[in-house]
Formats: C-alpha cells, structure tokens, sequence
C-alpha cells in the first residue's frame, strides 16, 4: 500500500502481474553450462548471438528478399542507466519497487520471450531450464516482492508437462509463461502453421491444463506475432511491433474458447500480457455476436434446403435490373454456389465449449481470461464499461508496469499513469482497485490460495479473499 509521490494513499496494494527483468547472459551461460556441459553451453551462447545480430549481418537487399523481420533495436533504458540496472538486478529492483508505487511483482523475462521458438528442442528446452534455474535463485531471496515466472515450452504436451513439474516442483516457482503458439511445419512441404493450442492443434494440449490445474499454475502468455505476416517488416520494428501482443493473445484465447477449454477446466484462469484489453472486449462482443447468429439451431436458417426456389424466381423476375434479364435461366446453378453439402456433424461450432445461451458464453468467457494493460494504455476503461460490453460484462484488466522496457522511459512514473486514468474519470477508484489489485487476486490465487503466502501483501490478501464472492 506505497502511496508515491504526488498520489492519494491507497487503501489496497498495487500489484504488478508483467514486470520485466533483463537478463544477465553470463549468468545464465554458466547456469546452462552446469546443467546441460560446455559444448551444450557454448551452443546456446553462439544461438543468442544469432538472436541478437543475424538480422545485421544481412544486406539491406537479403533483408528485404528474405522478409526478414527488423528485431527490437534500442528496446531498453540507457538514459537512465539506473532503471537499466534495477531491470537486471535484483536487490537494485526490490529496493526501488516502493518508489514505484508497487508493493507485489510477477516478473517476466526478456531475452526468455525469444524461447519458445528455437526449432532445435535440446536448445528449447536448455534454454528454458536454465533460464528458470537462474531466475529462481535470483529471485528467492526477494520472494516477499518479487516473483520470477518459470518458461514453459510448448511444441509439445510432455515438453510442457516436463517443464512444468520441473520448476514448481524442483525449483519452487508458483507462476508460469506458456508459449502461446507453436509455429508447425507444412505437409509434405506446404506453408507453415500457427498451432495455437486449442482448435485444429497438432496435439490435445488437455493434458498439460489438467497439471496446471494440479499445481496450482495460472497459465499465462506473453506471445507476438512478430514474425507473422502482417508483422514482419524488413525496415521497421514499429511496425511489426504494433498490435503483436494483441494479435497473438487473440489467436489463443479464440482457440481455447472454442476447444471448451474453459468448460472442461473452470478452476483455470489465462492471462493474455501486454497487449491490452481491447482486443479481448471485442473479441468477447464477436462471439456473442457469432453464437447468436450461428448456433446450432440457428444457423440451420441458412440450410439452402430452406431456400424457396419459386419464391426467389418471382422475385428475380419482378425486380431483375437489365444487367440480370436474360441471364435467369443459370439462376439454380448460381444458387448452387452457396449450397456446398455439410457434414452434419459439423454444423455446431460451438459444441466444444458447450455454450448453450449468451449467459453461458459470458461465464465461460469473463471469469476465465486476464488481459494485461500497461500504465499508459487509454484503452482500459473499455474493459469496466459495463453499460458498453454485452451482458454488462467487466472484463478482467489486470495492471502490467513493462518496467524494464523501453515502453517505460521513467520507472517512477509508472504510478502517476496507472492512475491517471481515475483522475480523468476514466475510470473509478473502484475500478483502479480491481485493476491492480481484486483482479490480479483473483488471477493468481485462483488455483493456488497460497500464492501471497509469507509476502508483503498477504494481509491484505487474506482480508479479500475472506469475503463474500459478489
């Protein structure tokens, strides 16, 4: 309950559910030394260089016949070279963390984003260890502020599995990064896929929600869609940079939604990051709008068997424009192009989540899913706008700082922005507590009840979850 310059003291904890360290790679190096030896080492290392300058080893020419993406260049404070370190220390950020008005951080990596889509799955899965190995014994003895997530590979469900029993149960992590996608392999040389998990995915992904669920883990994504084909400029970073969070949350949550993983697995809640709420109100407004309109029963309206053909051919006579006059007798095979047989079976797309009203949707939908917001985004508010979403939905916004990043210039305005919102009437104070604090509550202890155990905002905490469920 840090009340920072130039705010009103707070009656609650501002918690931080997407903080960002910078990693220190020689650490890291050494720790993926120790697990995995120095050829496996020196591997990794020349793969993060690779990362790090592949892209300027092209010519401008190759860059450009390659689509090759331009990476995020000068993506960190320098400036202010005493936010660079507290990014990558510690102790630095756990002394600071009250200056910016946060009393609770779950950490994020950087460098850690860029894993899940290593092709090579001894690296991938090098990568990931080592990086949660680091990271557990970094944070541990700031464990009262500061919580490091584990990352979590995904192009497959025992790689998950693994990875998951490995850090919460060797490691003692208590939150998790799943990747959000996994780029696939063409057929027999056909274009790459975006398996993102739920529908039409290469793998029942079931399994690893299942220990999730067992270990108390709220699986959350930090994915982009950096790479995809309306993000992957040659010359500018900005413009792939632009909507990637959103999109590649977006691709997931629908996928899930629509495999019913939500319904097979209420305890769970996700966590889309940094890319707004947005997008997750529109999305949640469009499958409304889809199930009302293409539910089972009523999208038999569309069944061209339902088609009055001699009604239709009276009309087309009566009002034919002269373009339509003599070109009526191809009027039944024109209709033809509209009546492709349908596979009876496949006619309710919403049978996997096994929505049977707009009620049903909403509760399957507004409870389960988180949507990360930095400080300064304006688009917040749509997220409580009750009078505005269907079914006087507030969908569940949760504050993310970014610190660590060049979205965040100056560290210690994070507060003053994260609540401008409120001083402008955006927002209420009401709302400001459920952003930063009931929200991220709910998300994190949802599955695991302990998950504020032995912090700096356990009282507060226990004092909302003990009461009553509105």
């Amino acid at each position: 309950m840090t009340a920072p310059a130039g705010l009103p003291a707070l009656d609650h904890p501002v918690i931080d559910s997407d903080g960002h360290t910078v990693e220190f790679m020689p650490v890291w190096l050494e720790v993926a030394e120790r697990l995995a030896g120095r050829r496996a080492r020196e591997r990794f290392e020349t793969l993060v260089h690779r990362l790090a300058t592949g892209w300027y080893e092209f010519s401008p020419e190759a860059r450009l016949a390659a689509r090759a993406p331009r990476p995020p260049w000068w993506a960190t404070p320098a400036e202010n070279t005493r936010d660079r370190a507290t990014a990558s220390l510690p102790r630095l950020l756990h002394e600071r963390l009250g200056e910016f008005g946060i009393d609770f951080s779950v950490l994020y990596p950087s460098t850690g984003l860029l894993l899940f889509a290593l092709e090579d799955s001894e690296l991938r899965q090098l990568a990931c260890r080592s990086l949660n190995a680091m990271n557990a014994e970094l944070y541990s003895p700031y464990a009262d502020r500061l919580t490091p997530v584990a990352v979590v590979p995904m192009h497959t469900p025992d790689e998950a599995i693994a990875e998951l029993d490995h850090a919460v149960g060797e490691l003692g992590l208590k939150a998790a990064l799943l990747a959000g996608h996994v780029r696939r392999p063409g057929a027999d040389g056909g274009p790459a896929w975006l398996d993102t998990l739920g529908v039409d995915s290469a793998h029942d992904y079931d399994p690893v929600w299942a220990r999730c669920a067992e270990l108390g883990i709220a699986p959350t994504f930090h994915s982009s869609a950096a790479g995809w084909e309306a993000h992957r400029s040659p010359s500018s970073y900005v413009y792939n940079h632009l909507g990637q969070f959103a999109a590649a949350g977006e691709a997931t949550c629908r996928s899930l939604f629509l495999n019913g993983v939500t319904r097979r697995f209420p305890g769970l809640r996700f966590a889309f990051l940094e890319g707004g709420a947005g997008w997750g109100c529109t999305l949640y407004a469009d499958l409304l709008g889809h199930w009302e309109k293409r539910n089972r029963a009523h999208v038999r309206r569309y069944d061209p068997e339902r088609l009055d053909e001699e009604l239709l051919r009276e009309l087309f006579e009566r009002y034919a424009e002269p373009l339509h006059r003599g070109r009526l007798d191809r009027l039944a095979g024109t209709l033809g192009l509209h009546a492709t047989p349908e596979d009876p079976s496949m006619l309710d797309e919403f049978e996997r989540c096994g929505v049977d009203g707009p009620e049903d949707l909403r509760e399957l939908f507004v409870p389960r899913f988180f949507f990360g917001c930095e400080a300064d985004d304006p688009l917040t508010a749509w997220a409580f706008r009750a009078d505005v979403n269907p079914l006087g939905a507030r969908l569940r916004a949760i504050f993310g700082s970014d610190l660590g990043h060049w979205d965040v210039p100056e560290m210690s305005e994070i507060p003053r922005e994260a609540y401008e919102p409120v001083e402008r009437g955006r927002i209420s104070a009401d709302d400001f507590r459920d952003f930063v604090f009931t929200h991220p509550v709910e998300l994190w202890t949802a599955g695991n009840p302990d998950f504020f155990a032995g912090t700096a905002v356990e009282t507060a905490v226990n004092a909302l979850t003990a009461q009553p469920s509105s």
